[in-house]
């Protein structure tokens, strides 16, 4: 039986005795389970026993060993004690013995300082003899020519000068031995061209060695750094020599730089301690030594380009540049903790040093090279459709060219550009509607909207209409795309330049300011290739700008943004002028006539009508030629206002809305909601009729009985076309809505008595002006009742009236 489960902190009664059970006998599994339980309570209690026995042993022999424990222990602390006395008494025999020995220890170690002072002392007249023995054995040494042994000599020589400090000839002895350095150098700078021409690693190694040890290693390395630069400009000479372009002479001599690059970089290693950094300075000092010198080159070759592909030839240039300098940061990639950061930096600075002027002035270059581009593409020509036709093509033009503005900035100056950019963009645009503005004003000649030919034919002609609607839907184009162009422009710059914006600038804070400084500086030290800035040091007004502009799009986000608000303003009214063009050409025919109003020797003579009798009805007249002419006009206006609710054109649906009618409604008008822009062109052309009328009729200097009568028939009449097939009954709650098919223009015109005005603007679902429905109350006004039924009409109109009627007011 198992009882050390007895001894487990989580014992279970019941568990141990079903375990007990389930491991015992076959008796008890056949059934006699109470034998086999008091056979294991027999067990138990033999067991309880054993243990019981156990215990009584052992606390026995406890007790009989606890007297010698307690012997023991007190035999510990009697030890104990004495060791804490016999350690008293030693601690007062050190201190004793430190105040007895005191002075003697001082005395030691101020012996101990005299004997290091005299061995320096010792040591410095072995040096200064050393140098009088090595001066005088110098000239013989310099007579075998062995460069290791002189130079064994001289840094003998050095190292005892430097005991000699503080002796009265200590200058002259330095001048002496910079004259024996220069000698040496002199006697092995021939097989010093030699091991760096062959090249030969060993023997460099060794001048190396020899240059080290006299502190003369700068003169090595110019050594070195003149003969592999006259190699390299010798190449630029070659390539200058050429007749080959300059891209391609910059191309080659790139590939000869980095070629060079990577051939030294493998032979430094071997040679030098630092062998990244003399590469580097190496590739500086030669793009410092070109002659011609590259801005010259580069000034000469712009000079032969010309204005027109001035940019366009220093982009070609700078790519051939940009190509290289990813080469070298390539090369440099993969050990960037072996370089010298400072000159890595100078050596980006003499790599793109010759485009910072060009760079500094790219606004400029790309505001005369977009106006170039932009003055080459047409938009003037002979006849009017193909002048609209080229108002249509030049929309993708002038955005190509924005778009290519913005590859350029974004290839030229990596962003930093963008001020001048902006403002490049905004000349471009101000050209262009300053030429799309033009070219609407020849349009307007050419279809004679502002001078109109006196006594000319009525005659109806919807070219001018149709040319304009087109031209308004390039105006929607414009906008569509300048709205687009500009969301596309704030991500690029974004994106682009976005990376010069620290997290601590803030706007107008000198703070912020130093601290985006300061963090540029420490970002440009990790990789000084992507963080070139030109523009920081050299224009610091322009960058501060660049910074509010980064601040502005992150902040505010890059859809809420002006970067072209002033260009789209312009190309926003240029949309109006175009409105105005298409309403002008619609409005023209009517205002024809109507001109002819206030000239017509009719109202102020007599006709048959004035001779019969006054009483005559007014059905019984007929409206004049003009007015039949405008009504029938008018009346023609839905069908060809039908594209504006049939056509579906994004850009032209955007220019509708975007652009302003004139002659809007006037105030306190009750006008239904319009469900289209065809209404709103039909209400703005109804009010214009009514005014331009209104105005031409107070212009009459004299109206006959007959002729009042006469003009009352010409304003207002029945109305014609009131019948249900047409519009609604008075009483109905919905408003009339015009149906702008030639079914409706059929039902119409029958039903009108002459195409009256009123008439025509009712059967239009338009609302006669307050004004053409008072002028007309005052010409149906009986002369006798005049100045009483006047009383609730305008003064000033009524006066007006009364005066073309010769009626008293």
């Amino acid at each position: 039986m198992d009882f050390s489960k007895f001894l487990a902190e989580d014992f279970d009664v019941k568990e141990w005795i079903n375990a007990a059970f389930r491991t015992g006998s076959k008796e008890a599994a056949a059934g006699k389970a109470d034998g086999h339980a008091a056979t294991l309570v027999m067990k138990l209690q033999l067991f309880i026993q054993e243990v019981n026995h156990a215990v009584e042993e052992t606390s026995h022999q406890a007790l009989q060993n606890m007297p010698k424990v307690l012997r023991d222990v007190e035999a510990l602390k009697q030890e104990a004690s004495f060791l804490k006395e016999q350690m008293i008494l030693v601690k007062e025999d050190i201190k004793k013995f430190e105040q007895d020995t005191s002075q003697s220890m001082q005395v030691l170690v101020e012996i101990d300082q005299v004997k290091s002072r005299m061995q320096l002392a010792a040591e410095s007249l072995q040096e200064a003899d050393k140098w009088s023995t090595l001066s005088a054995d110098i000239e013989e040494t310099f007579k075998t020519q062995d460069i290791a042994v002189i130079s064994a000599k001289l840094t003998g020589m050095q190292n005892s000068l430097m005991m000699l400090v503080d002796t009265p000839d200590y200058s002259e002895k330095c001048v002496h031995l910079e004259a024996l350095k220069n000698r040496l150098e002199a006697l092995a700078s021939p097989q010093i061209v030699t091991a760096f021409a062959s090249p030969s690693v060993d023997q460099s190694r060794e001048f190396v060695k020899v240059f080290t040890e006299i502190d003369r290693m700068p003169q090595l390395l110019t050594y070195y750094y003149k003969c592999h630069k006259a190699q390299l400009l010798a190449t630029w000479q070659d390539l200058c020599q050429s007749d080959l372009p300059l891209d391609r002479q910059l191309t080659g001599f790139y590939d000869a730089l980095l070629g060079a690059w990577h051939t030294q970089i493998q032979w430094t290693t071997q040679v030098f301690k630092n062998p990244h950094e003399v590469v580097t300075v190496l590739l500086i000092q030669t793009l410092g030594a070109l002659l011609p010198t590259l801005p010259d080159c580069l000034s000469s070759s712009l000079e032969r380009a010309g204005p027109e592909l001035e940019l366009l030839k220093l982009l070609e240039f700078y790519d051939a540049t940009a190509h290289f300098a990813k080469g070298l940061e390539m090369a440099q990639l993969p050990h960037p903790h072996e370089y010298n950061l400072v000159k890595v930096t100078e050596l980006v600075e003499a790599v793109y040093g010759p485009y910072k002027p060009y760079q500094l002035k790219y606004g400029d270059l790309e505001e005369k090279n977009v106006l170039i581009q932009i003055s080459a593409v047409p938009l003037e020509h002979g006849e009017v459709i193909d002048c609209v036709q080229e108002l249509s093509h030049s929309v993708n033009k002038l955005f190509g060219l924005a778009s290519a503005a913005v590859d350029r900035c974004v290839r030229f100056t990596n962003g930093l550009g963008t001020c001048g950019l902006l403002a490049a963009l905004k000349s471009l645009f101000a050209k262009y509607v300053s030429d799309f503005t033009s070219t609407l004003q020849s349009i307007r000649k050419k279809c004679k909207l502002d001078d109109i030919p006196p006594n000319s034919l009525f005659q109806e002609d919807w070219t001018a209409f149709q040319n304009s609607i087109r031209i308004i839907a390039t105006c929607g184009e414009l906008l569509r795309q300048c709205g687009d162009f500009e969301q596309q422009l704030a991500n690029r710059i974004l994106s682009t330049a976005g990376k010069y914006l620290s997290d601590s600038y803030s706007p107008r804070s000198l703070a912020g300011f130093q601290d985006s400084i300061l963090t540029d500086r420490k970002s440009s030290a990790k990789n000084p290739w992507q963080e070139y800035n030109y523009l920081q040091k050299d224009n610091p007004a322009e960058y501060a700008s660049l910074m509010e502009i980064l601040y502005t799009l992150k902040e505010k986000g890059s859809s809420n943004h002006n970067l072209l608000s002033a260009s789209r303003t312009a190309l926003t009214r240029l949309n109006q002028q175009a409105h105005q063009l298409a309403f002008d050409s619609v409005f023209l025919r009517i205002k024809q006539q109507l001109l002819l109003v206030s000239k017509m020797d009719s109202w102020n003579t007599a006709g048959i009508g004035e001779t019969l009798t006054d009483d005559l009805p007014t059905f019984s007249l007929t409206p004049l030629e003009y007015i039949s002419n405008i009504g029938q006009y008018i009346m023609s206006l839905p069908l060809n206002l039908e594209p504006f609710v049939t056509q579906e054109d994004s850009a032209l649906e955007l220019a509708l809305h975007a652009g302003k009618l004139p002659f809007p409604p006037e105030q306190g008008d009750e006008l239904p909601e319009l469900d289209n822009m065809a209404d709103n062109w039909l209400g703005s052309i109804a009010r214009a009729t009514m005014q331009t009328y209104c105005d031409a009729i107070l212009q009459i200097p004299e109206l006959t009985p007959h002729s009042t009568k006469q003009l009352a028939t010409d304003i207002a009449s029945m109305d014609g076309c009131r019948d249900s097939e047409t519009r609604g009954s008075p009483s109905s709650p919905q408003p009339w809505k015009p149906v702008f098919t030639c079914r409706t223009l059929c039902q119409c015109r029958p039903s009108l008595p002459g195409d009256y005005l009123i008439n025509v603007m009712d059967a239009l679902g338009l609302q006669p002006s307050r004004t053409l429905q008072n002028i007309v109350t005052l010409l149906k006004i009986k002369p006798e009742d005049y100045r009483q039924v006047s009383k609730g009409l305008p003064r000033r109109l009524a006066a007006t009236v009364a005066t073309m009627r010769n009626v008293d007011y």
